[in-house]
């Protein structure tokens, strides 16, 4: 029985036997704690400034812009340069944005502009920073251990988003939007220093990479058309997102309809990223299965119906059943939700990493982050829409049941990303 329960839990390996590793991740840990936070104090002083689910949206077309622009282009920089320097700047303009954010907050700024303005600052910012320090780990990293390496990064991630809305809740509750921003920039020097002890990461100078540009980022995408099985991670990961984004529904969810203002808005929040580190606490056999593609394809159905159910909850809020219950199905949902995203990741990632070249990786890492967080972005605009025209509740049941109908679909019809096999990753 033991011997059962040790091999479902976490493989540490990584963190135990790679001291490089084990600093960048406790830094980028730290520093996604503060990330989370000021996305949950963005979207509440947004809906402060301005009551409009709408206002809240358009934060995702001011963070969207940069990402798409500058996630193709930091990808390309990643692949020619140091990609420890490229992460490195990139997280001191990521750093420098934070600490705006509390100086604005401090002389109490009223227009939702500034925000908005910093929003696109961080997001250009994460674009560059992101790609390059994914890159880093197949560098650092034997290939074997990617799977272990992906499930403690989602780890990391959803911790910093249970800790993270939390702490925002607290800390707005305690001291205003102030104490938030400024927490945010104190913890995200911590990414920093996991860098700055990382050496030298450079390009392998046998391999000819393009000068970064237009040029590169083609023949990225020209990598990517003729590479099934990486595309189909980033296009079955669009629509869940796309479709079916539940944060921009969040504040109007948690001030509104269930009630209890920022602190019900974290704990939804909480909820799902709890859900998230349940998955990959129990992670240590998602690195045995082979037919990685379906592990996909089950795990972002089980995301649609957790968001339907979120929507479930919202809708019958207050008439079926009480404000209490609806609460309570919905911090369900969000768990349900959070859990199977975390294994999506898990397995998105550690194909593209184990699949495409090294030359290639930060190009496609650009690629990647502008879809993992692009496709949110334009997930909350059309949800910020939809909210407006037919409610947050039936926004979120509708998205939720057509995520499932289109991974379905894919199932029929995307036979190669079916059969991927694990033992032998093919692009």
């Amino acid at each position: 029985m033991m011997r059962i329960v040790r091999t479902l839990l976490p493989d540490l390996t990584p963190l135990r036997t790679n001291p490089a590793y084990r600093r960048l991740w406790l830094g980028f840990t730290l520093a996604g704690v503060g990330a989370q936070m000021a996305t949950v104090a963005i979207g509440l002083h947004v809906f402060e400034l301005t009551g409009s689910t709408a206002a809240v949206g358009l934060v995702g077309l001011f963070a969207l812009v940069p990402l798409v622009v500058m996630g193709l282009y930091g990808g390309a920089l990643a692949d020619q340069y140091d990609r420890r320097i490229v992460a490195i700047v990139a997280q001191l303009v990521a750093w420098l944005s934070s600490v705006l954010l509390a100086v604005q907050a401090f002389l109490g700024n009223t227009s939702v502009w500034v925000l908005y303005v910093l929003v696109a600052m961080f997001n250009a910012a994460f674009a560059v920073m992101s790609p390059a320090r994914s890159s880093i780990y197949p560098r650092i990293l034997p290939r074997e251990q990617l799977p272990a390496a992906n499930a403690l990064s989602v780890l990391a991630m959803n911790t910093a988003m249970t800790v993270g809305p939390l702490l925002a809740g607290v800390l707005i509750g305690w001291h205003g939007f102030e104490a938030a921003y400024a927490f945010d920039a104190l913890i995200t020097t911590a990414a920093l220093w996991g860098l700055l002890t990382l050496g030298p990461i450079k390009p392998d100078p046998s391999t000819v990479v393009r000068r970064a540009g237009i040029g590169s980022v083609i023949d990225g995408f020209r990598f990517l058309g003729r590479s099934p099985n990486v595309r189909m991670t980033f296009i079955t990961d669009i629509f869940a997102m796309v479709l079916a984004q539940p944060r921009v529904l969040l504040p109007a969810a948690g001030t509104v309809i269930l009630g209890g203002g920022a602190t019900t808005v974290g704990n939804l929040y909480a909820s799902a990223a709890a859900g998230g580190i349940i998955a990959m606490f129990f992670s240590g056999r998602l690195g045995s299965v082979r037919r990685q593609g379906v592990a996909i394809l089950v795990s972002i159905c089980g995301w649609g119906a957790g968001i339907a159910g979120l929507g479930v909850a919202l809708v019958l809020a207050g008439g079926p059943i009480t404000t209490q219950q609806a609460f309570w199905v919905a911090m369900l949902g969000m768990f349900v939700a959070g859990a199977s995203d975390a294994v999506s990741a898990v397995y998105r990632t550690t194909i593209l990493q184990s699949a495409a070249p090294d030359h290639m990786r930060g190009r496609l890492q650009g690629v990647f982050i502008v879809v993992v967080a692009g496709g949110p972005r334009v997930g909350e605009m059309l949800g910020g829409v939809g909210a407006e025209l037919v409610g947050e509740g039936w926004t979120a049941v509708v998205g939720g049941l057509l995520v499932i109908a289109v991974m379905a679909w894919f199932r029929l019809r995307s036979r190669r990303f079916v059969e991927y096999d694990a033992r032998d990753p093919q692009p």
